[in-house]
């Protein structure tokens, strides 16, 4: 059988590896300035990624008024704001059935004070007491306005 040991470096011989205490401390070494270094630039680009600002995006919400009507023929408006409370213009309103039966869809644009002025006719079904009208909003083009949240319902009751 072929012996390849005498034409080996010492550093290689069988058995060198078993003896040879270098790696085992040198490793744990290294992997701890990996660590601290991929830490490093792991914080480095967490703080350029929260400092752009073109991710933020703000919340609209609807108020209507009145909040509370009965069946027939009613005029609600809808005032949409941001997330500060100020009043948004040019965002189309939307009014639909949700537990109470309306007769289509409504839609109106808010004006410069933020309100849309929507004319509906509710109707509840046979022994329904309450119903709800949902209401959603499209934010104005060319905004950082979204709606994804649920917005204040109009509860409608019974006369």
């Amino acid at each position: 059988m072929f012996d390849p040991s005498p034409y080996l470096p010492d550093s290689l011989h069988y058995g060198a590896f078993a003896t040879d205490e270098r790696a085992i401390e040198g490793l744990p070494v290294r992997l701890v300035i990996a660590f601290v270094v991929g830490v490093a630039t792991l914080s480095v680009m967490l703080s350029m990624v929260s400092g752009v600002n073109t991710l933020g995006v703000s919340e609209l919400d609807a108020k209507p008024s009145p909040d509370v009507v009965t069946p027939g023929d009613q005029t609600i408006d809808v005032t949409a704001v941001d997330a500060d409370g100020d009043p948004v213009s040019g965002a189309t309103v939307v009014v639909k059935a949700g537990t109470a039966d309306v007769d289509g869809v409504a839609t109106a644009t808010t004006g410069d004070d933020g309100v849309a002025t929507l004319d509906v006719a509710p109707e509840l079904g046979p022994n329904q007491a309450e119903g709800t009208l949902k209401i959603s909003l499209k934010p104005p083009a060319g905004t950082e306005y979204v709606d994804r949240r649920e917005n204040t319902a109009v509860l409608v009751v019974a006369d």
